[in-house]
């Protein structure tokens, strides 16, 4: 396996953002299957924050010509992480179906084991565009979500009489298409990586 790194390519901002990312994954989910409702709607705050270090992480290596091949296999793994744990919350707490996660989650792990074994062969895959705005839109949709659920859960605690806590109901076919859209674009991205020319670069 060649992945050789030095002090400078482990320790660095954009890398220690990726962890922090990592590191956040486990609160976050402590926060959403909490009992307490306002541990539950600060769990969107904890996502967010997550989701913030994704965007910086890429663009201050970018900036400041710190792009390692650690931090290029960390990251896409990191917003792995953190994503499948808030789908498989979501279908545990009865958000999302099941048959719309199920395929979002076996292509992510497929795609991390290709990864893996490119990177074990001293050759590391590189992420598509497409692959990257399917991860933007898997980011945006889980903040929907937790959004939507956090003040349906606010206004049914509160009792305030509104459309949002008299009929629910078009909030699960909204969480719903949601999904269905990331279904899709996450399916698209994984047949993308199928028949991609430049599927591979050396490490």
């Amino acid at each position: 396996m060649k992945l050789t790194m030095n002090r400078s390519e482990l320790i660095n901002l954009p890398n220690c953002l990726t962890i922090s990312r990592i590191f956040l994954t486990p609160l976050f989910l402590m926060m959403l299957l909490s009992d307490a409702w306002f541990w539950r709607s600060m769990a969107l705050v904890v996502f967010g924050i997550a989701s913030l270090t994704d965007f910086y992480d890429g663009r201050l290596a970018r900036s400041g010509n710190r792009v390692t091949a650690f931090g290029r296999f960390l990251d896409p793994l990191a917003d792995k992480i953190l994503v499948t744990s808030a789908l498989v919350a979501f279908v545990w707490g009865r958000m999302v179906n099941f048959w719309l996660v199920a395929p979002v989650v076996v292509r992510d792990v497929l795609i991390t084991g290709v990864r893996l074994y490119g990177l074990y062969h001293g050759r590391q895959m590189v992420t598509s565009r497409l692959a990257k705005w399917k991860t933007a839109v898997q980011l945006v949709s889980i903040v929907v979500i937790l959004s939507l659920t956090s003040m349906q859960e606010f206004l049914d605690r509160f009792g305030q009489d509104s459309a949002l806590a008299l009929e629910g109901e078009w909030i699960p076919l909204l969480t719903n298409g949601l999904m269905g859209a990331v279904l899709f674009l996450t399916l698209l991205s994984g047949v993308h990586y199928l028949f991609r020319p430049q599927f591979y670069r050396k490490s």
